[in-house]
Parts: structure tokens; C-alpha cells; sequence
């Protein structure tokens, strides 16, 4: 594990007091402001933390900025030692609820996972806004000031237009249709019944990335979906792999894809053909069965309807399908996130069979991307995503992001229709980097 400390955003040039074990003198001070319904305006060109969902005039979640203290995590153990940090450090922070932002790699054997604990957060949901610091006790009343002063003043929403040139990811994507039709050969001989496979592409900017404008593009090109930041992996992401509210426990899953269409009839037709369709069929119920399966071991009462319904975002439809329950064993937010993935969204069916495959074909890191993202509260609720339609920064000077798609491979998959599907999954964060 290590440790390192981060300048603070929104024009405030504060470095975080406390990176130290125990952490005596840290406090969480809590306050309702006014209202705040464009969260990412709050968010300007340099690092940030995000996770927001609903239209720029009425947004809902936490944005971030600051950094009090941070652990960075690998391994099988990844989940429950991060659990187990995050719950130490709470047990040593005194006064009210600390947030803490987490994304974790795919892999349990490559990949960095992280967990953040931010200095400054702005929550907006349906009971009003708050602004929660976290800092020493001795600066916590200027902090408190400070944050408050800035967040009163007129904002100018910046804009942000970046000249990208685009290059191949790990491999060409002739080479990754290849590894399609054969992993499609091995589930016709019966190997296994699904495997997710990825590929990735670069982007290199002529200017560093503003990270604020790039997130509030995404988030008008998708405000149904969860617009996200943690570390350096941005994206909007449809697929909510947990929410825990109390013993309440919610999962959304997606698979199963289809391009939209400018014309709303022939959108009408291809979700139709999406529904009908056994491939997507049954590569959703093998989604669907995965998630079900493990938090049947949390919950009781799980609500699992039989039929998707059709999902429809700015670029493709999804079938989906809401799973809820109530959690019996009190388990966390992070704990919940830990025994879902991989899901079969992610990884395949059998998930141990499909890892394998993921590991011989793929030829790719995917890093973060695919895995879980949110944030955790102290009494462990919380929201986690999978991150998906996402890229990942990859220098100090944020001019080259490595974007990620997938696809969902089964029986009657095909290579041709594959690249389309992963073609079509780009254009979110493709959109976004260039308009």
C-alpha cells in the first residue's frame, strides 16, 4: 500500500494536511448550501472526482476535488484490503459521514486498484445539497469558509475543443476479429457458453484534456447514465453493478446491444429485432443469472423479473434488466461490488473458463476499465458502476487517453458484427473528445 498527496480543484490551491497513520486531529464536518443542480460545472480543467447521473439542469450524485488520503491496493485481496483501510480509517476520523471514491482493477493479477478519500465534497440528491470537508482540525473552520465562498461565486463554464489523432490499441482489430471467431469456435465445441472480449484504441490531444468539459459532454450526450471520474478513469457508464441504501440493494444489468438509429421507426423496428433476437437473448440471461446468483447469498427477497426491458442511450439500446433485494447479512457497499465481479456482463460464462480465454485471446490490460467505480460511505453504503464506455489518462499532462469497448461473445456471434458493436460502444467517449 502507499500513499501520496494531490493539489485541491476548483480554484483552490490547498494541499491536504493528513497522510499519516492514525489520523488524530482529522474531522468531517457536514453542512447544507444552497443548492448546486449543475454538479459538474463545479469541476474545472484539473483532476476532479465524479460520480453523476440526470440532466445538466437537475443532476444528482457527488463531485470532489482535494485529496486528504489515498491507498493503492493489487492482487486477489484487493477488495477486502481496501475494505479493510477504508474501515481503519474511518474508526480514527471524528465527526460526521467521510465519502471516499474507489475503482479497482479487472484483473487479480494485474493493475493497480484505488481508493480516494477527497478533502472537499458536494452531494446534491433529493433531500438537498450538502458540502462535507474533511481536513485537520485546526483548519477546518478556513477550509469550511473557504469552500463556501468559492461555490457562492459566479461560475463561467468552460469549453474545451482538442485537435485528437487517433492511433491502434494493444492490437489491430483485424487481429482482435480473429480472436472473436476463434473464441466463437470454442464455445460451438462446447469450451464454454460465453466470453467478453475487449480491444482498445488511443487518443492523443494536441492540448491537455479538460477534464470538467469533457464530463459535462458526456453527461449531456448521456444523462441517464452514471458520468464518472476516480484517478484518472473518466466515462459514463449505463450499467449500475450495485447500489446499497440501508438493507435496500439494487443492480442494473446490460447485455445484449444494438445500434440506434436517427429515424425513431426504424429505432422501433431494431429494438424489436433486439428483443427477438436468441443471441442477445441469451447472452443477457447469462448476465442476468450471474448477478442473481451472487446476491442471492446477501439477499432475500430478490426481485429478478423474467424479461428485459430495452434501454435506449444517445448511441446504442441495451436489453436490461433491474434487480433488487434486501440484504440480510450486512454486508458493504464494497463487499457486494467484491462478489459480483466479474459478472458474466464482463467476463463470460463459466466466469473461471471465460478469464482463462480473456487471458489467451485479448492480449490487453484492460487496467480499470470493466471493473468496479463508485464511492463508499462510512456505513458502508454506497454506488458502484462498472466502468464501462470509459478511457483511461495516461500521462501527467493528460494529452493521451486509452479508450475501452467490449462485446459480449457467444454462439451466434460473428466477427463482422462484434467490430461494429465495439465500433459503436468508442463513439461515447469517441463524441466527447472531439466535438
Amino acid at each position: 500500500m502507499r500513499c501520496r498527496k494531490q493539489l485541491g480543484g476548483l480554484g483552490l490551491k490547498i494541499v491536504s494536511t493528513a497522510f499519516i497513520h492514525p489520523h488524530e486531529g482529522i474531522r468531517v464536518r457536514t453542512a447544507h448550501i444552497a443548492d448546486q443542480p449543475h454538479l459538474l460545472s463545479l469541476i474545472g480543467a484539473d483532476d476532479a472526482l465524479a460520480w453523476v447521473r440526470g440532466p445538466a439542469d437537475d443532476q444528482h450524485g457527488i463531485v470532489a476535488w482535494g485529496e486528504v488520503d489515498r491507498v493503492e491496493v493489487d492482487g486477489p485481496e484487493r477488495f477486502s484490503r481496501a475494505q479493510r483501510w477504508w474501515t481503519k480509517w474511518c474508526s480514527t476520523a471524528f465527526g460526521d459521514e467521510p465519502i471516499a471514491f474507489a475503482s479497482f482493477a479487472f484483473s487479480s493479477s494485474s493493475g493497480s486498484s484505488v481508493v480516494v478519500i477527497p478533502k472537499f465534497v458536494v452531494r446534491r440528491t433529493e433531500h438537498g445539497t450538502t458540502l462535507t470537508v474533511t481536513a485537520d482540525a485546526h483548519t477546518i473552520d478556513d477550509d469550511i469558509a473557504q469552500a463556501e465562498s468559492e461555490l457562492a461565486k459566479p461560475r463561467v463554464i468552460e469549453t474545451a475543443h482538442h485537435s485528437v489523432t487517433w492511433a491502434e490499441g494493444s492490437r489491430p482489430v483485424e487481429d482482435w476479429a480473429h480472436a472473436v471467431d476463434t473464441a466463437v469456435e470454442r464455445i460451438n465445441a462446447g469450451e464454454l457458453d460465453k466470453v467478453v472480449l475487449a480491444r482498445d484504441i488511443v487518443a492523443k490531444l494536441d492540448q491537455p484534456l479538460n477534464l470538467g468539459a469533457l464530463l459535462r459532454k458526456l453527461n449531456n450526450a448521456f444523462p441517464e447514465c452514471w458520468t464518472f471520474s476516480v484517478d484518472g478513469l473518466i466515462g459514463a457508464t449505463p450499467e449500475l453493478l450495485i447500489r446499497k441504501d440501508q438493507d435496500q440493494v439494487t443492480s442494473r444489468v446490460l447485455a445484449g446491444t444494438v445500434r440506434r438509429s436517427s429515424d425513431s421507426h426504424r429505432d422501433d423496428q431494431l429494438a424489436q429485432a433486439l428483443m427477438g433476437s436468441d443471441k442477445d437473448q441469451e447472452e443477457h440471461a447469462y448476465a442476468v443469472a450471474s448477478v442473481a446468483s451472487a446476491l442471492a447469498s446477501h439477499c432475500t427477497d430478490l426481485n429478478v423479473p423474467e424479461e428485459p426491458f430495452i434501454l435506449q442511450l444517445a448511441n446504442v439500446q441495451h436489453l436490461a434488466t433491474d434487480i433488487s433485494g434486501e440484504l440480510v447479512d450486512g454486508a458493504s457497499a464494497l463487499a457486494l461490488a467484491a462478489s459480483l465481479h466479474p459478472t458474466a456482463a464482463v467476463c463470460g460464462t463459466p466466469t473461471e473458463r471465460a478469464a482463462l480465454m480473456i487471458r489467451e485471446l485479448e492480449h490487453m490490460d484492460r487496467g480499470r476499465y470493466s471493473a468496479p467505480v463508485g464511492w463508499i460511505d462510512r456505513n458502508s453504503n454506497g454506488e458502484f458502476g462498472i466502468a464501462l464506455r470509459c478511457a483511461q489518462i495516461e500521462d501527467t499532462h493528460r494529452t493521451q487517453l486509452r479508450l475501452y469497448a467490449g462485446c459480449g461473445i457467444v454462439s451466434g456471434s460473428t466477427s463482422e458484427s462484434e467490430v461494429a458493436e465495439s465500433q459503436s460502444k468508442f463513439a461515447a467517449m469517441h463524441n466527447a473528445l472531439e466535438n
